[in-house]
């Protein structure tokens, strides 16, 4: 067996190629954007009764100090006058008046706010606002000078692959810089409603909140928030909030002092392949609409329970997350097409949107009137010293017994008059119902998008899917306050 030099020469073209795709220097980048990033420092006044416990930190070792000061604080140990947390972050100036973005969690609670800059000059900052659904805040200083600020770029037009620049204040050491690529986009962590990240293997480290990722124009594409790692340090997987979602919050919070997103007023739940087979779907994608919010933009008809919204203003709906985002990105009163479909016909409607913050109130207000009285309870079943009716005996379907909703059902499971259907009085451990996490108490509302008011329409209505093959039966239930969910039980 041979092999073959010519490999070599012809590799190293390829091989400086490669060298060129990525820059081999972030210093001019670097070297203009250095003086608008910020190192926030905040504190706050807490009760020594509140304080976490005091680490062990061997005597001696040189991080005591560090220990004894955060943790003591200026009364010292046993002080009965409290303490003062201190806590570092990032930040960056996107207006020469003043203005600097960061993330909420940098300034949560804080009683004074300071922000150092790169010439070594510090001035207190007032909070503007926040955000704290995206983890977002904007703060004010007042310069002698205009300052340098950055621009904000387009996040959207940015590929996995891209190369991008993160400036902070990792673990307190003032401006720092890293380099790395995109990694992912559209990234949910659960970290808040709007969740749509842009992840990075730039290295991000704790103090780096609040800081900016930039492209390689020098604009800023995301604000870096979090990140996942064992040990408090970067193991390459952070997590920026894109310009997309952040930049329209500044605006507001700017302008307003707060935010003011689009509201539809609408319940939602995933559309599974289930959900989606049994609605006659060719795929699962689309926010099911599971209930509608009383007196909210859409009472009026326009969108109902079982509706599928597939597209929003232009915009595709391609799983449930995408609704509520691409609806608080829309202006308060815009009117709308909302595609949607509909016993498996696709139409088109218009639907004028209200206001998100004054609807979350009202939802508020509707479940606190929704839930039960707390001083009653399951065993509560007589009223005036007369013993109420037994519930009738429960017929068993799909592994659930089932039962009219009389006035005996209704005080035994505490269960609202606004809720109609046909109660669940048990569940059969072991079997589809139980796996749904369906439980004594809540109501079938409708079966197959079709209202069901008796145990005997029930057992007809799965009797009828059994004929016709189905594998799953798609129920509305309703727990015992009323709030609704669709679930798919198999049709065994």
């Amino acid at each position: 067996m041979s092999f073959s030099l010519a490999a070599g020469p012809l590799a190293a073209p390829a091989m400086a190629q490669a060298r060129q795709a990525g820059p081999e220097s972030v210093a001019d980048l670097a070297e203009g954007l250095l003086d608008a990033v910020v190192n926030i420092s905040t504190s706050q006044n807490v009760k020594n009764e509140d304080k976490a416990p005091m680490p062990q930190v061997p005597e001696g070792s040189p991080f005591q100090d560090f220990f004894d000061e955060f943790f003591k604080g200026d009364g010292g140990e046993g002080s009965n006058q409290g303490q003062t947390v201190n806590s570092l972050g990032s930040g960056f100036v996107i207006d020469p008046a003043g203005y600097i973005a960061t993330n909420n969690h940098v300034i949560e609670g804080a009683d004074d706010i300071e922000v150092n800059f790169a010439n070594g000059s510090k001035l207190k900052a007032k909070l503007v606002g926040t955000d704290p659904k995206t983890d977002l805040a904007l703060l004010k200083v007042e310069p002698k000078a205009p300052l340098k600020a950055v621009p904000f770029g387009d996040s959207r037009v940015m590929r996995i692959g891209d190369w991008v620049m993160a400036i902070g204040n990792p673990f307190g050491l003032g401006g720092s810089v890293t380099v790395g690529i995109i990694s992912a986009r559209g990234r949910n962590i659960n970290a808040g409603p709007y969740d749509n990240f842009i992840q990075t293997d730039a290295a991000i480290n704790r103090g780096n909140s609040g800081g900016p990722l930039f492209n390689m124009k020098g604009e800023v594409i995301g604000i870096n928030t979090a990140i996942i790692s064992p040990s408090g340090g970067s193991i390459g997987i952070g997590f920026s909030v894109p310009t997309e979602l952040a930049q329209n919050i500044f605006s507001q919070l700017r302008e307003f002092g707060e935010t003011r997103r689009g509201w539809l007023g609408v319940r939602i739940q995933p559309v599974t392949d289930d959900i989606a087979e049994s609605l006659g779907m060719s795929e699962a994608k689309g926010a099911l609409v599971a209930g509608i919010i009383k007196g909210g933009p859409v009472d009026n008809g326009v969108i109902q329970t079982g509706d599928v919204v597939i597209r929003f203003d232009g915009k595709d709906v391609h799983e449930m997350r995408d609704l509520p985002r691409v609806v608080a990105e829309s202006p308060v009163g815009k009117a709308v097409d909302v595609v949607l479909l509909r016993n498996g016909k696709e139409m088109t409607v218009k639907v004028t949107l209200g206001r998100l913050e004054d609807g979350e109130k009202q939802v508020d207000a509707e479940d606190d009137a929704a839930t039960p009285d707390e001083g009653t309870t399951e065993e509560d079943t007589t009223t005036g010293g007369e013993e109420l009716a037994e519930p009738q005996k429960a017929e068993l379907v799909l592994g659930m017994g089932i039962g009219d909703l009389d006035e005996a059902a209704r005080k035994t499971f505490n269960i609202v008059e606004s809720v109609k259907g046909v109660v669940i009085t048990e569940v059969t451990p072991d079997t589809a119902a139980a796996e749904r996490g369906i439980v004594p108490g809540d109501v079938i509302v409708e079966i197959g998008q079709e209202a069901v008011a008796t145990a005997e329409e029930v057992k007809a209505r799965v009797a009828k899917l059994k004929s016709e093959d189905r594998r799953n039966a798609l129920l509305m239930i309703a727990d015992r306050t009323g709030a609704l969910r669709y679930i798919t039980v198999r049709i065994d």
